[in-house]
């Protein structure tokens, strides 16, 4: 059955390593790699589409192009006079990645000012995505502005799924971030966490902490990524599902390993409703675009996944 998915976040321009000490441009950011995947993955009569906010510069303009080359759709960006993309450089060490920033003047973090567009966009939408960077670049009443809606979207039966996507530094104060991640979680229906983000954060000792604090704020469903120790699911009130990794050759660049693991997750959980099924595939796909340079890797790269 056809249906549209809505990320929300911010697309950031983004340099990568090339050969020569050269740099790569290119366009990423969590929700929007999300985005990416799922519209790689979903049937073509699924609608994916991008909700941020871009300038009105000539980066701007070259960005919202990008998105729609890809298919996820551009309907719901606003343009904001005044503001422009933010930007991030990668540095590879031993396939493990690092970041600097420079976002200070982001267009996305006016994403939810305008209250009643936001509400349009996700009521026009099936499956709503967000991250705790989403989260992290908005001002407190822009946070409550898009929770607010989010917790209705949930209300009426809309899977709304959260990736906590936990960056300390994104954050003035922790205390504040692990509520506001918290938030996040109550607004949503499925939360995906990754563990090792979980345990340095919110000092749990195993999956089981993470899955029932998560329950706790009365999350239905939960996907817990733990990197090479493979997936474990709890959905409703069905036993706990495991899903291994998928088996790497060769680490190169993991910048997008937990964003392409949702984006061709919830692709293939739209599909046929198979959550053990989809994890598994999603793994296959995170570790194909693992052994590969930057956070979009082309469909013609991962057909082993298809």
């Amino acid at each position: 059955m056809a249906g549209r998915l809505l990320s929300i976040g911010e697309c950031m321009v983004e340099l990568m390593q090339a050969e020569d000490d050269l740099l790569r441009k290119g366009y990423a950011g969590d929700t929007f790699n999300t985005a990416y995947y799922a519209r790689l993955f979903l049937p073509h009569d699924w609608k994916v589409d991008y909700l941020t906010a871009v300038g009105t510069d000539t980066v701007s303009g070259e960005m919202l192009a990008f998105i729609e080359k890809t298919g996820v759709g551009t309907g719901f960006i606003r343009r904001v006079e005044g503001r422009s993309p933010g930007l991030y450089m990668i540095h590879l060490k031993d396939g493990e990645r690092s970041f600097s920033y420079w976002r200070s003047a982001s267009a996305a973090k006016t994403l939810a000012d305008d209250a009643a567009h936001l509400r349009a966009a996700i009521e026009a939408c099936d499956i709503i995505v967000f991250s705790g960077i989403t989260l992290a670049i908005l001002a407190p009443s822009a946070v409550e502005t898009l929770l607010l809606e989010l917790r209705r979207a949930k209300a009426a039966g809309k899977r709304v799924v959260f990736d906590p996507n936990i960056r300390p530094r994104l954050w003035d104060d922790k205390h504040h971030m692990l509520e506001t991640i918290s938030a996040g979680a109550r607004a949503a229906s499925l939360v995906m966490p990754s563990f090792d983000d979980e345990a340095a954060h919110f000092g749990d000792a195993d999956i089981a902490a993470t899955i029932a604090r998560y329950r706790a704020l009365g999350v239905e469903n939960i996907v817990v990524k733990d990197g090479p120790k493979g997936v474990t699911l709890s959905f409703g009130d069905a036993p706990l599902q495991f899903a291994p990794s998928a088996t790497v050759d060769r680490i190169v660049d993991t910048t997008s390993a937990g964003d392409s693991f949702n984006g061709a997750f919830l692709a293939r959980y739209a599909i046929d409703g198979d959550a053990g099924k989809a994890a598994r595939f999603a793994a296959e796909t995170a570790a194909t675009v693992i052994q590969h340079h930057g956070a979009l890797v082309s469909r013609d790269k991962l057909n082993g996944t298809a």
